[in-house]
């Protein structure tokens, strides 16, 4: 089998113990094969009591303690984990999936593969609801959205992203998605000469709040959301296009 990036991966059998480096992809297996996950990271806080060994961050793996789990498979995501420790895992004989994810389509496509071929358990019940809550485009007027991730210096989702994806689905277009950067460093002058009619403030990487993000907008329109619901791609997305929709004042669907 390959992966996404199209690296060989040996699997003579569905992997019994995965080890997990990415959030959204412990969530999904948390739901789906809870009894193959065999470790995940610090930030891995879905499903809510997942009682499992941690293996350190999605940046800074714990390798030995990944070894330690004696995993048939680890899952990495091509954003969120270094190249580095997917070779170094690999060079010590671990097995390492690589997911890449840059849109809904993509989001979908690979969970699939993930579920029905590496592991053979058929697609989830979540997956297909997803997918159906976010075939179609919502209807009605596009309005212009901002969306940090960081302050100080400023940083917003850019380019080439699945949250640039998934908004533009909810009839809302990024007005940094059209440069060369995925998650491009910005002046808070910036965002406001694009005069965006809604900014979205994610608790995650950065954790805005009602009295450190909205205040830095004053006459535009600054909405909190959890960050999950913008940048997770397991079972979230059964759910997310309808609490946005709420947040947003967008329809939920066309």
């Amino acid at each position: 089998m390959k992966d996404d990036l199209g690296h060989p991966v040996p699997l003579d059998t569905p992997p019994r113990r995965i080890v997990s480096l990415v959030p959204s992809l412990s969530e999904a297996l948390a739901v789906t094969v809870p009894e193959r996950l065999a470790g995940v990271t610090d930030w891995c806080t879905h499903v809510a009591g997942l009682d499992l060994p941690r293996v350190r961050g999605t940046k800074n793996p714990d390798r030995a303690a990944i070894a330690a789990l004696r995993p048939d498979l680890v899952v990495a995501n091509q954003e969120e984990n270094r190249r580095l420790d997917v070779e170094r895992l690999r060079a010590s004989g671990v097995p390492v999936w690589v997911t890449v994810i840059e849109s809904v389509d993509e989001a979908l496509r690979s969970m699939r593969r993930l579920f029905a071929e590496v592991l053979a358990v058929g697609e989830p019940d979540w997956l297909r609801t997803a997918a159906d809550r976010w075939r179609r485009p919502a209807p009605g007027p596009r309005r212009k959205v901002a969306v940090p991730i960081w302050r100080d210096p400023w940083m917003v989702v850019g380019a080439r992203t699945f949250t640039g994806d998934l908004l533009s689905r909810l009839g809302l277009d990024n007005i940094f998605g059209t440069g060369g950067e995925r998650y491009p460093h910005v002046d808070l002058a910036d965002i406001h000469a694009a005069r965006p009619d809604l900014v979205l403030l994610p608790d995650e990487p950065y954790a805005f709040g009602p009295d450190d993000g909205p205040e830095a907008f004053p006459g535009t329109p600054a909405v909190l959301v959890p960050g999950r619901l913008l940048t997770w791609y397991g079972p979230s997305l059964a759910t997310a296009r309808g609490e946005l929709a709420g947040m947003t004042g967008r329809p939920a669907a066309g």
